[in-house]
């Protein structure tokens, strides 16, 4: 199983048993493994860099974002080891953070990362505000050409590759972006409602406008602009999750079912791909496909608590019907003629998160800077070649790729990532920043384990 399946698996079952309390002895240091994985997100950062950065080997980097699109889209946060910006993965990451920070922020100020968490996700949701700015007509989705970026092994303080500005609009739809960018917004709003009244209204303003640009002007970016944004991130599972998502998490920072409708309307549409044989995979949950996580959200106001229920059963090791969906916290789980306790889902969460914190085989943590031994060469451009503190002149475009094919360990330590991990269906894991898929790491594998491992912060046995 891939890490990034592993982690919207975990997050699911730990979102499912939020209000279940479950007690287990601690293999690792949560608090640790949590303030780690946030310190992920400034090695990320674009932009104009804040005076508390951490991570001091990263500068400022791609400050004429959006000037040949005519707006402002600095900041926001590279996906992977590349520096193209895209807005759809970026903005999942945002709502994950948000998710982690609504359900599990008794563990991050436990472990006193509340405000870490909170300000990698308004580095994010910043972003998400300049790619609406132009609403209600456009949404810009993409920052930067894939394809001259990947020619390249640069630093994105040296960045000389175009960066061009990719929209959708009312002509030339992307549901699916601007699907998510509500959701985004909509959950941060929530996370945010308390701490910064004004900036969470802010947000839920612009969530509405998204969504009412999504909804209504139905049709995805594969369409508009799939020659930028395909096969990088193409949507496989259609938009109308991203509709249901959107539309559920707006219903939950309105406290409302005013959007009640249109998410059903989604669902019917999203099981009607199921039975003509589409791609519908009704237990999955990543970037790409809501379909699980849709479903887990809405258990938990008694609605769709079959569906949520199917993912549940499909990831218990245990189950006869392996899918993936999840029950509302302390309710029996029914798998076929099997019953499961709540916590059964929980400790399958727990040895999933404690296998990338090194309890497998290998002894191999899966996030750079926790535990004695964990990757050193990750696939990512900033960290494998020499930071600007040591190196301040310029490295050309194609100069980076020796530092790319040497053996030795990346130049600065990239704290928190979290890697592609073992080979799926082994424990193999080859540390070369050649094998992307391996040890590249990426901001929405990351997100969702800052709600895992605040989790285990504050459930302890």
């Amino acid at each position: 199983m891939s890490m990034e399946r592993i982690c919207v698996f975990v997050c699911g079952v730990l979102l499912l048993m939020s209000t279940a309390s479950v007690g287990w002895e601690q293999k690792h240091d949560y608090k640790l493994a949590l303030s780690t994985s946030l310190l992920f997100f400034e090695g990320q950062r674009s932009g104009k860099l804040p005076p508390n950065q951490r991570l001091t080997w990263r500068k400022d980097s791609a400050l004429r974002d959006g000037q040949e699109g005519g707006v402002d889209l600095t900041g926001g946060y590279y996906d992977a080891g590349d520096n193209v910006k895209y807005s759809f993965p970026m903005a999942f990451t945002a709502t994950m953070l948000a998710w982690s920070i609504i359900e599990f922020g008794d563990g991050m100020a436990m472990g006193n990362e509340w405000i870490n968490a909170a300000e990698a996700l308004r580095w994010n949701t910043d972003f998400l505000l300049k790619a609406t700015a132009h609403l209600p007509n456009t949404v810009y989705a993409m920052v930067g050409n894939p394809n001259s970026d990947h020619i390249c092994w640069e630093r994105p303080e040296d960045m000389e590759t175009p960066r061009p500005v990719y929209a959708v609009n009312t002509a030339h739809p992307g549901s699916e972006v601007a699907g998510e960018i509500a959701a985004a917004l909509a959950a941060a709003s929530i996370a945010f409602k308390t701490y910064d009244a004004a900036y969470s209204q802010r947000l839920l303003s612009k969530a509405k406008q998204a969504y009412y640009f999504a909804n209504t002007y139905q049709g995805s970016y594969n369409d508009s602009i799939g020659y930028a944004v395909c096969p990088f991130y193409c949507d496989f599972s259609g938009y109308h999750d991203e509709l249901a998502w959107g539309g559920a998490w707006l219903n939950k920072a309105t406290n409302s079912k005013k959007y009640q409708n249109h998410v059903d309307t989604a669902i019917r549409k999203m099981k009607l791909m199921q039975e003509e044989g589409t791609n519908y995979i009704d237990t999955e949950f990543s970037w790409d496909n809501k379909h699980a996580g849709t479903y887990v959200l809405l258990s938990q106001i008694g609605q769709y608590e079959k569906e949520a229920q199917t993912f549940a059963c499909a990831v218990l090791p245990e189950s006869p019907t392996r899918t993936v969906k999840y029950t509302p916290a302390r309710q029996t789980i029914t798998c076929g003629n099997t019953q499961f306790p709540p916590w059964k889902l929980v400790e399958f969460a727990k040895n999933q998160a404690d296998y990338i914190l090194g309890t497998n085989p290998l002894g191999m943590s899966y996030m750079v800077g926790y535990g004695p031994k964990f990757p050193q060469h990750v696939h990512h451009r900033a960290a494998s070649l020499p930071s600007v503190n040591a190196h301040p002149s310029f490295i050309a475009c194609g100069d980076g790729f020796s530092y790319l094919n040497r053996p030795n360990p990346n130049m600065n330590e990239l704290t928190g990532a979290i890697v592609g991990g073992p080979n799926s269906g082994t424990d193999n894991f080859a540390d070369d920043r050649r094998q992307s898929a391996q040890t590249e790491p990426t901001t929405y594998v990351n997100a969702p384990f800052v709600g895992v491992f605040a989790y285990f912060v504050n459930h302890k046995k």
